[in-house]
């Protein structure tokens, strides 16, 4: 069976791919253009990709297609399902596999921005704590997290994990659901409410452009905004302006509608301020996490050719 990775790039240099070769033999690609995907997964058994997009242009005529896309992330918005659905082709995602990694990140930004350490890390990385002579400096000042009212938009296994460590944090929390459990609170109440509000909901025809100029208005003075769910779930230019206007106190993105963003984006205003933090779209990626996807992959592309269901969303 041929296996094909198609950005294997994403995946981390470091990842080690030969446990694809007990299943078929293995074409690996650091990277895939848009058109050059349709020649490479053309006959093949299985395909593994992170971030290519899959549509019609990319699918290879009939009685070429390959019998199953694995997808190395939880959210599956850059596969074409209706696609896929038409020329038979199964898709699976993996599940929980980052639910640690992506918390831990999302809570260091927060912690980060509430307690300004880039630029008290950056007084002491120049040399000015040592050439002013005082054995401490207290500017900019910052408050403790004991008390803050923290709200996660999307609280799944990963948001339900940061509220978690919130709680544990003396945080008083807020939960915005797709599907209203009784405790959870509306958009609007949770971002009046909250210093912190962190986002972790999926991206569809409902969460797209979520937060844009009016719910950031609605947003405290002050308060610190992260995005560890999509960058499309946000109106990007809204949120620099909130920033660039000192609405908002902070904010942190570890993901952004186009990856790498231009230099066209609206971030690359903000990117330079001590109260932004934005990362390379990694917090999915600790080791652990990568090798639990590796492992998911494989278990979902052998259930598949068993005749089982395991993890398919294209039957969803």
């Amino acid at each position: 069976m041929k296996i094909v990775v198609l950005d294997a790039a994403t995946l981390g240099e470091d990842l080690d791919l030969s446990p694809l070769s007990l299943e078929g033999d293995v074409e690996v690609y650091a990277r895939s253009a848009p058109d050059e995907v349709r020649d490479r997964i053309a006959d093949a058994g299985a395909v593994i990709l992170n971030k290519v997009k899959i549509g019609e242009a990319q699918m290879p005529p009939a009685g070429h297609e390959p019998g199953i896309i694995c997808i190395a992330a939880t959210g599956f918005d850059n596969v074409d399902l209706t696609v896929c659905r038409t020329h038979g082709v199964a898709v699976a995602n993996v599940r929980g596999y980052s639910t640690d990694s992506v918390a831990q990140v999302t809570v260091g930004l927060v912690l980060s921005l509430i307690s300004h350490l880039p630029a008290y890390c950056e007084v002491t990385r120049s040399g000015a704590y040592t050439r002013g002579g005082t054995a401490n400096r207290l500017t900019p000042a910052y408050h403790e997290a004991a008390g803050m009212t923290w709200g996660v938009l999307g609280a799944g296994k990963i948001g339900s994990k940061v509220a978690a460590v919130a709680a544990a944090l003396g945080c008083s929390v807020l939960t915005c659901r797709r599907h209203p459990d009784g405790q959870s609170v509306d958009l609007d109440t949770l971002l009046r409410e909250s210093d912190v509000v962190t986002i972790h909901t999926p991206l569809n025809d409902t969460t797209r452009g979520l937060i844009g100029a009016a719910e950031l208005a609605v947003m405290k003075p002050g308060a610190i905004l992260v995005n560890m769910a999509r960058g499309a779930v946000t109106d990007e230019k809204a949120v620099a302006d909130a920033v660039l206007s000192g609405h908002l106190g902070g904010f942190g993105a570890d993901v952004y509608s186009v990856e790498p963003y231009p230099e066209a984006h609206p971030f690359t205003a903000i990117a330079g301020l001590d109260n932004v933090l934005l990362t390379p779209h990694m917090s999915w990626g600790a080791v652990e996490a990568r090798e639990r996807c590796l492992r998911e992959m494989i278990l979902n592309m052998q259930a598949f050719f068993r005749g089982e269901i395991r993890n398919r969303v294209d039957l969803v």
